[in-house]
């Protein structure tokens, strides 16, 4: 089974570019997405291959929004709304027997910081409590677009960035909580613990991505009893359509009724 998780900056925007062509080529069996950036009614009139479709959509005309698409029939398939949060269509959840998934897009704290606390002091420990309440029900998967490089081996220039949204010691210090405290695992870095130069997000301005300036902020996060579920990680930067590349997991997870674990129950 294939999943990929993507930025599309635009699902409307990327479909008139190669979006059908990347999903001739890929062929995954189930497709998250991040920023959406369009109305359910009008992303609903959109063909799809996709037997199983959910669409979190943002208040706000053309921003935010996730989604996920599948070929495989989840027992459910719904959108997280945070309490206390505005809605902006930032979670959606599809659950199957063996695990729950995850399509995430976290608040950018913006260029001036100017969301910085909000991001750091509601959202991160509001996500971080959920996610660590879902993965007592059963192993999770989270994926998306988290909105920060965790290390310095994330982002191609580490010195001229510890004040830019994405990379500020707060964002950081709030991921290292959420791989501990949920818990939770990066697999693309578990798999590639010293790679360099390989990257999710490039900015549109000054050729960034033909020059490889780039930033790791699209992420596999996973429960570690699936650790040995996982077959393959790669990040395919080398498909266009949006200034953030694809991320693909190759899994031999089986849809099936029966768990990986015993619940909890407490």
């Amino acid at each position: 089974m294939k999943i990929i998780s993507w930025n599309v900056n635009g699902l409307r925007a990327v479909i008139k570019k190669n979006f059908y062509e990347f999903l001739e080529i890929y062929n995954p069996d189930i497709l998250c997405l991040q920023e959406v950036r369009a109305p359910e009614k009008e992303l609903e009139k959109i063909e799809l291959p996709f037997a199983y479709k959910k669409f979190s959509c943002a208040e706000k005309a053309g921003y935010s929004g996730t989604a996920i698409l599948s070929k495989i029939a989840p027992l459910n398939l719904y959108e997280v709304q945070l309490k206390d949060h505005p809605i902006e269509g930032r979670i959606t959840c599809a659950e199957f027997g063996n695990f729950t998934l995850f399509s995430i897009y976290v608040p950018n704290s913006q260029d001036d910081l100017r969301r910085l606390d909000y991001r750091q002091n509601n959202w991160d420990k509001d996500l971080r409590n959920f996610l660590h309440q879902e993965s007592k029900k059963k192993p999770i998967i989270v994926c998306g677009d988290l909105n920060v490089a965790h290390t310095p081996i994330d982002l191609a220039r580490p010195a001229q960035n510890t004040m830019s949204a994405g990379f500020t010691k707060e964002e950081r210090e709030g991921m290292t909580k959420m791989l501990e405290e949920v818990p939770l695992c990066d697999f693309w870095r578990m798999r590639n613990p010293d790679v360099k130069d390989k990257y999710t997000w490039w900015s549109f301005r000054g050729g960034a991505r033909s020059r490889n300036v780039g930033w790791r902020i699209d992420y596999f996060l996973i429960s570690p009893e699936l650790e040995k579920a996982i077959d393959s990680v790669d990040i395919l930067d080398e498909v266009k359509g949006s200034d953030h590349c694809p991320v693909l997991v190759a899994t031999s997870i089986a849809n099936s009724e029966c768990p990986l674990r015993e619940h909890h129950t407490r």
